[in-house]
């Protein structure tokens, strides 16, 4: 494997940056995770837009215009010979002093790793999964604005946590207000009277590619669709759910916090989703 880093590769054994750069001291920076598909990055496009505009709300300069991001994204997939994968495209503060003052930090590093991924074992999409709500909150919008993916997950990290320990591999994470935010690493989904919904991006949901994604094959196959707010309520009474993520794709979940969901199998607006979404990639 060869990893890019501001500009060269490095073997995986030699992709190193400084101790001192504010990603690794203080969760200070943005990323996108994006998916290799038949030899083609998916949706590239909308994945740089948000990594920009992720770093233009914390104050974060990009030392490469977006057309320059995108040609090195497609290199490095070219350098690793990927023809399915993932990328994890990083972009820290860059290295500083060891005080929390940005100013320090004089240029940003650039990160881009092409590797293979499974977040999940087949069967789970056929059988779906069970996950749980989990105690860690999502970060509030006064805070941090969701929409901005930043390196500092630690509140997901807790909330999966939380999720393991229930022996279940994803939680649910509700935002300060009680609302439905999304999971640890993925948005959520349910049916409910032949309609799509899912949490809008101010109850805390990351604004999801593969979210919109969905949303946009719903459309196309006449499915209603609304981003909204739902409570664990919703949830526990919904007819069918499912999550979507640029790793997970959509994965059907089938019961939540020891509820059966509809009948306790995937549904019926799931499979045409997830079926649709598979011809989408594969073209």
């Amino acid at each position: 494997m060869k990893v890019y880093i501001d500009g060269r590769y490095y073997d995986r054994s030699d992709a190193r940056i400084s101790v001192f750069d504010h990603g690794i001291l203080y969760g200070d920076g943005v990323f996108e995770g994006i998916r290799i598909y038949n030899g083609k990055v998916f949706r590239l496009r909308e994945h740089i837009v948000r990594l920009y505009q992720s770093a233009k709300a914390i104050l974060l300069d990009i030392p490469l215009s977006m057309e320059e991001m995108e040609n090195a994204v497609l290199e490095t997939v070219k350098t690793n010979q990927k023809h399915n994968g993932y990328i994890r495209l990083v972009i820290t503060r860059g290295e500083g002093a060891l005080g929390i003052d940005p100013t320090q930090c004089k240029r940003a590093t650039v990160i881009i790793i092409a590797d293979d991924i499974q977040l999940y074992p087949g069967g789970y999409y056929e059988k779906g999964i069970e996950i749980v709500t989990a105690s860690s909150r999502r970060l509030a919008s006064d805070g941090l604005d969701p929409r901005v993916k930043s390196l500092n997950y630690l509140n997901n990290i807790m909330a999966k946590i939380e999720a393991r320990q229930a022996g279940c591999l994803e939680a649910v994470m509700l935002n300060r207000e009680g609302f439905v935010a999304e999971c640890t690493g993925d948005n959520l989904f349910v049916v409910k009277d032949g309609k799509l919904l899912t949490p809008a991006p101010y109850y805390g949901a990351l604004d999801g590619i593969t979210m919109k994604t969905v949303i946009e094959i719903a459309e196309s196959l006449g499915i209603e669709t609304s981003e909204t707010a739902l409570t664990r309520y919703d949830l526990y009474n919904a007819d069918e759910c499912f999550m979507t993520g640029t790793g997970a794709e959509i994965i059907p979940v089938i019961r939540i916090d020891g509820r059966v969901i509809g009948d306790g199998r995937p549904g019926k607006t799931t499979a045409s989703l997830l079926n649709a979404y598979k011809a989408l990639v594969k073209g």
